[in-house]
């Protein structure tokens, strides 16, 4: 809460709570701030306190005043059109409740990059709910210091790091790699893998590669916000593809097809974000069946490999590399600051695909590929994620019941790294009042590309075993 002080007023502290929410996206362009008398009830101050905290945003250019409306953050946003019209229409159609809803594009309290600068410095130093990755301490290991010193050696560094590495990265990992993804029914020769700056650097590869600015993309829906936003930058038309339990809406996928022609599909089969949900092998196979018939291209995101059942059905296993790109990294499961990912393609993609990596990063630090290669080859990595599993099973365990005691219900059945909880209020209001109690949400809207409110949000399981968040949570929620 708010207090005096010598050095700062009420309003003054207030401002600045506000606009620094502004600058880093927590408070995204187009939203509207609460009403005078709302926001003094919620920050226990006086509304003429609330008014000159207003007035000094206005100063500041971060908010303008809307006649009869209130108060709205400035600039522009992205501009709807990235999402394709007619794909509104489709969903609507295949979605009844959202013709009455309007289905319209709106803005949203916390933006999709406010999410990834909530993974690089936290709000507070409470364990945040809305993360997209395993706390710290967590991922703490003796092997990967042990790693590094072995390939840092004088003699190593002299062999490796005065000199660019290979165009398509290591071949020592890229050979270890080939081999672990035969684990998952995956067959690649390392000629077919290459190393990028972490998954998401290899989902832009394939993207920059693949299409061109106006090109309709498929995507899941409800899908990991970054993605939406790094495709809209691109200029892609994003046509979103409701996911359920089995996989994606493949009538929704047809009619796309017949109408748009889509050039690329991007699926989390396993575990996906922020659902949980796995694919199914018959509703993989109708999958590869639609991208056949209608000559495009899937590019299956596998972040959460390390923590799923090998036997999880995957669309490349199935497909064999034909039509499908493979995607997955390390940050998640083992070191986020290393930036290791990798993408493994058709043997015709490769060349291109490599060329567009030379064009970004030129070659991918060779020193910490090595350590990875090391870490996979002697077990290291495998013994530490089924330890991450074994503790994920038992902190899922405790958040669902907290959540459940607090009034949520779970859209999906619980699984994998993240819940997606239904609260019964609108989650993009609730996490402003969360955020002044140090708490960062990740509200349903961000996982929409329509970016309509919500009553949903994600959770990961690993930083919500916090009874004191719940508390916090259900006198909020109580209050809205």
């Amino acid at each position: 809460m708010l207090m005096k002080t010598a050095s700062q007023s009420l309003a003054e502290q207030l401002s600045g709570r506000f606009a620094e929410r502004i600058r880093t996206r927590l408070l995204a362009p187009g939203s509207r701030l609460p009403s005078v008398r709302q926001c003094a009830q919620q920050q226990g101050v006086s509304p003429s306190t609330v008014v000159a905290a207003y007035d000094q945003l206005l100063a500041q250019g971060l908010v303008e005043a809307r006649r009869n409306r209130g108060f709205f953050v400035r600039e522009l946003a992205i501009p709807s059109e990235f999402i394709a019209e007619t794909a509104i229409d489709l969903i609507a159609n295949a979605h009844p409740a959202r013709v009455q809803a309007g289905f319209q594009t709106q803005h949203v309290p916390v933006s999709a990059t406010a999410l990834i600068r909530g993974m690089f410095q936290g709000s507070s130093d409470k364990p945040q709910p809305g993360t997209g990755v395993f706390p710290s301490d967590w991922l703490e290991t003796t092997f990967l210091p042990a790693a590094v010193r072995r390939v840092t050696s004088t003699r190593a560094l002299h062999a490796f790091s005065l000199h660019y590495g290979e165009p398509a990265g290591d071949l020592g990992l890229r050979k270890s790699l080939s081999q672990k993804l035969a684990g998952l029914n995956v067959q690649a020769t390392p000629q077919q893998i290459i190393t990028t700056v972490g998954a998401t650097h290899a989902l832009d590869i394939v993207s920059r590669t693949l299409l061109r600015a106006g090109d309709y993309v498929m995507v899941e829906e409800p899908g990991w916000a970054i993605e939406f936003a790094r495709l809209a930058a691109l200029g892609m038309r994003i046509l979103p593809v409701p996911r359920r339990a089995d996989g994606p809406d493949l009538e929704v996928m047809a009619r796309y097809c017949e109408i748009h022609k889509p050039k690329l599909f991007v699926s989390v089969s396993v575990f996906h974000n922020p659902t949980g949900y796995c694919l199914t092998p018959g509703s993989a196979h109708r999958v590869l069946q639609l991208a056949n018939a209608h000559d495009f291209s899937i590019v299956e995101d596998d972040t959460y490999s390390h923590i799923a059942p090998e036997h999880s059905t995957r669309l490349c296993a199935l497909d064999g590399l034909q039509r499908t790109i493979y995607v997955s990294g390390f940050a998640k499961i083992l070191a986020p600051g290393w930036r290791v990912g990798f993408l493994v393609a058709p043997t015709a993609l490769v060349e291109r695909l490599t060329d567009t990596k030379l064009l970004g990063t030129l070659t991918t630090p060779a020193l910490l590929e090595k350590a990875l290669a090391w870490c996979i080859d002697q077990g290291q990595l495998r013994r530490h994620a089924q330890r991450i599993r074994t503790r994920l099973d038992l902190a899922r365990a405790r958040s669902v019941k907290l959540a459940l005691a607090a009034g949520c219900t779970f859209a999906a059945p619980p699984a994998g790294l993240f819940g997606w909880v239904d609260t019964g209020v609108d989650t993009d209001a609730l996490a402003q009042r969360m955020l002044d109690h140090g708490y960062l949400l990740a509200p349903g809207a961000l996982f929409h590309a329509s970016r309509q409110p919500s009553t949903h949000m994600r959770i990961n399981f690993a930083t919500t075993q916090d009874a004191q968040f719940w508390k916090v949570f259900s006198t909020i929620r109580s209050e809205m």
